[in-house]
Parts: structure tokens; C-alpha cells; sequence
């Protein structure tokens, strides 16, 4: 079974919510809305890739995904729906723009697909500015790189500068990354 356009995937450890932490033998809820987007999983597992895809991902690669992918939603009357990437069962639909890195095993390095890479916000520095921010604005490190970048000379470590409100917040590996385009960073220092 394949899709014509999209990355058949179901959701890594089975489970459309990632709402539950622990602590020691002591599992928490941290959320019980499903609105909540912070606690939809992110991450699947592709089950199958496209007709005729020959790209780097692979079937039973992990993907790092779009908060809405599983999501359930309320309709206009008030009933459990899931969202436009159900297909069947615990399999779903993820276009190419809706997953931005992905791995091979949960041992390997992720690598970011496409136009997207991840960077890491720096600490505010001393300065005598007040910057009002526990970050550094507009500036980072390239945590996950892609083949864009990797063209460009552009390696995992670099310091960079990107444009105003290209932040888009994501945990990754209990780490806080702004995920972003390849075109949002404007200098390599």
C-alpha cells in the first residue's frame, strides 16, 4: 500500500498524545486537552514513503512531525473527529511539508529534510544592553543541518543570524530548537 504524494506514518510508541511524563516509578499527565498542541506527539514511524519517492527517507525511519498530524478535533457539533492526515486505523497521511527532520533509529543523528534545519538559540551574552530575553535575538547554532545548507558550506556547530519571527519552537531530545527555513538565515559568522 502507497500513497501517490504522501508518507504513510503512524505515530512513534503508538500513542497520538504525548501528554504523559515521569518521575521515578510515578508516570504525570502534564495535559489532558487535546487542543493543547504542546502535547500532540511530533514523531512517527513511516510505514510506507510515496509511489516513485527516491528521496533519503526510508520505511521505518522516524520523522520529526507537524502538531496537527494526530490531533483529534470537535466538530461544529461537538464530536471526536480526527484531523485531515487520518487514514486508517493508527495510520495517517504526512505530506512533505508537514515533517521537517527525520532519523534512521532512534541511535542515529536526525537530519533535516528539505528546506528545513534547526537551530539552537543562544544564551543572552553580557552586554550593556538590557535585551530582556534569556536568548540572544536573532542569533544561534546550527543544531540540525540540511543538503541546502551543507551546499552552502554551512556546518552543524556554525554560528548564524536569522530573520525576525522565523522562530517556530520545538523540543527535540529535551533540547528547545527554532525550527527554520534554509532561506531564514540571513549570515554565517
Amino acid at each position: 500500500m502507497k500513497s501517490p504524494y504522501s508518507f504513510i506514518v503512524k505515530p512513534y510508541k503508538n500513542r497520538r498524545y504525548d501528554n504523559i511524563k515521569s518521575y521515578g516509578d510515578v508516570d504525570f499527565i502534564t495535559s489532558t486537552s487535546e487542543e493543547d498542541h504542546k502535547s500532540s506527539n511530533r514523531f512517527a514511524i513511516v510505514i510506507a514513503t510515496p509511489i516513485n519517492y527516491t528521496g533519503p527517507v526510508k520505511e521505518g525511519d522516524i520523522l520529526l512531525v507537524h502538531h496537527n498530524v494526530f490531533k483529534f478535533y470537535n466538530d461544529m457539533y461537538g464530536r471526536r473527529k480526527s484531523g485531515k492526515s487520518f487514514f486508517k486505523e493508527d495510520l495517517f497521511f504526512v505530506d512533505p511539508d508537514q515533517f521537517y527532520l527525520y532519523k534512521a533509529n532512534e541511535k542515529s543523528k536526525w537530519m533535516g529534510y528539505d528546506k528545513y534545519c534547526f537551530i539552537k538559540p543562544l544564551e543572552a551574552q553580557d552586554s550593556y544592553l538590557n535585551k530582556n530575553s534569556k536568548n540572544e535575538p536573532l542569533r544561534g547554532t546550527v543544531r540540525y543541518i540540511n543538503d541546502e545548507l551543507i551546499e552552502k558550506g554551512v556546518k552543524i556547530g556554525d554560528q548564524i543570524l536569522y530573520e525576525p519571527e522565523s522562530e517556530y519552537e520545538f523540543v527535540v531530545d529535551d533540547e528547545k530548537l527554532y525550527r527554520m527555513f534554509t532561506k531564514n538565515i540571513t549570515v554565517v559568522l
